[in-house]
């Protein structure tokens, strides 16, 4: 609920208009976990809102076996391979990417960026609890 809460918020001041798709049938998660997803899409948003050009974004949830995927992905200008490559880096990325990968693989997950040429995608892999 906090994540609707959010995203319609962000809707509302940055004009973005964001498609958010979470299933009916998703679990609580542990708290830990539920504040670390909350955050990547908080900085995701932010990002799009800040660097992409991007009207619209979309957020889909979904459970694979024991694991939760959030992907977030804009129609923006994208990422140019050279940022890509630095952001892959330890210590890169900037607050917020560092930041959302440092919470991702501390709860035993992952962050993966992909963009080519038109929009970028994000994409947080969990193991449920």
């Amino acid at each position: 609920s906090a994540v609707r809460w959010y995203v319609d918020g962000f809707s509302e001041r940055s004009r973005i208009k964001v498609d958010l798709e979470i299933p009916a049938d998703l679990p609580r998660l542990p708290d830990d976990m539920e504040i670390a997803i909350f955050r990547m899409v908080q900085e995701c948003l932010t990002n799009i809102h800040r660097h992409s050009g991007s009207p619209t974004a979309a957020i889909r949830f979904r459970v694979d076996g024991d694991r939760i995927i959030i992907q977030v992905q804009d129609k923006g200008k994208g990422i140019s391979p050279e940022k890509q490559q630095e952001l892959k880096e330890p210590g890169r990325g900037g607050v917020g990417l560092g930041g959302m990968r440092e919470r991702l693989r501390q709860l035993g997950g992952t962050l993966e960026l992909k963009s080519q040429g038109m929009g970028t995608v994000v994409i947080a892999t969990l193991k449920r609890a």
